[in-house]
């Protein structure tokens, strides 16, 4: 009776072995230290207006905590206090 259940519980878990499937998925854009010309996550707002100039435009915070948003030609900088917490290129 017991070797009945091993062999069932194995065959159960081949047949679902058999089934499962893997998908890769390849990520496309930036990672962290990737230089394609975006501020990275941790620089502060003065490194950030140091490297890149003044933004094209500004949004006042908003939450908390507070999200800020500066505007540039080409990308588009989010800041929680004063640091970078995304960028992301304008299409």
């Amino acid at each position: 009776m017991m070797k009945l259940r091993i062999v069932s519980a194995l065959a159960l878990l081949l047949a679902f072995g058999a089934m499962a499937q893997a998908e890769t998925v390849k990520m496309v854009g930036a990672t962290a230290g990737s230089n394609d010309g975006r501020p990275t996550r941790g620089m502060s707002q003065a490194s950030v207006q140091s490297r890149y100039g003044s933004p094209v435009s500004t949004r006042a915070a908003v939450g908390d905590p507070p999200i800020t948003r500066w505007e540039y030609s080409d990308f588009v900088v989010f800041f929680e206090h004063d640091k970078v917490i995304h960028a992301v290129i304008k299409r």
